[in-house]
């Protein structure tokens, strides 16, 4: 049977590989034979090159945007289970900042950026509160839904013993919750890149400390258009490696977990 699902693993992933090279191919030669200019439609071997030969621009650029993205969802991580600790031991708590917390949510981080850049002197600090508040969500809630939804046997249980809520929430609500945390870091880890690209994107900043956005928002205003295509392969990158850095964490917990 682990042999069987072995195969259908591989099988996928170099499905997925193949699909991705026809792709790419299909491209390749519609520029080269349609003669699409590269200021409209750079070619992947054109990116490539670019990528490489762009590097030294390219590499700091992308080590600033991979640390506001990983130090804001470490951030939105911490206090997003942390809060919903809070609401799980208290409903008063629950009832008072979940509210805010979805106005929070449902609010566009492309209208927050600028007023949080603009009131912010620190635009490092801003663009991790951008990061945060994109990332914060997700982890509440699944946070709160894996504290919220025990089995009511086992809250009995906990009862019939008088365990106090600390002993309840530390013995109980805690390790059931791990799941569902563990799904909120997945989604939130992804939108955390996201949002620290848009909070670049909002400041504008340049300079040693600029990142991938501001990046490609210079190739935009000089028409480098490979350039473009080679940022959006490094942050296509980021977020997979990103992605697979908390699968394989979160398989090892679920493990002890299990």
């Amino acid at each position: 049977m682990n042999l069987f699902k072995g195969r259908i693993s591989y099988f996928s992933k170099a499905s997925s590989i193949i699909i991705l090279f026809f792709i790419f191919l299909i491209w390749e030669v519609y520029v080269t034979l349609g003669q699409v200019p590269q200021y409209i439609l750079p070619a992947p071997t054109n990116v490539i090159s670019t990528l490489f030969a762009d590097w030294p621009i390219l590499f700091p650029a992308m080590l600033n945007t991979l640390e506001i993205a990983l130090i804001g969802f470490i951030l939105a991580s911490s206090g997003g289970i942390f809060i919903a600790l809070l609401m799980s031991y208290s409903r008063s708590v629950q009832n008072t900042l979940l509210p805010l917390a979805i106005v929070l949510q449902v609010t566009p981080i492309v209208a927050i950026a600028p007023i949080i850049i603009i009131y912010v002197d620190s635009t490092y600090i801003a663009l991790m509160i951008c990061v945060w508040l994109v990332a914060f969500f997700p982890i509440l809630t699944n946070t709160l839904f894996g504290l919220n939804t025990v089995n009511p046997e086992l809250t009995d249980l906990f009862r019939l013993y008088r365990a106090s809520k600390i002993r309840t929430l530390l013995h109980l609500k805690i390790p059931n919750s791990i799941p569902s945390v563990i799904a909120g870091l997945k989604v939130s880890a992804g939108l955390s890149l996201i949002g620290a690209i848009v909070a670049e994107f909002a400041a504008g900043a340049g300079g040693s400390s600029s990142g991938l956005a501001f990046r490609i928002l210079e190739a935009g205003y000089r028409l480098n258009i490979s350039r473009m295509f080679a940022c959006l392969l490094l942050l296509a990158i980021i977020g997979i490696l990103f992605h697979k850095l908390i699968e394989i964490a979160a398989q090892k917990i679920l493990w002890r977990y299990n």
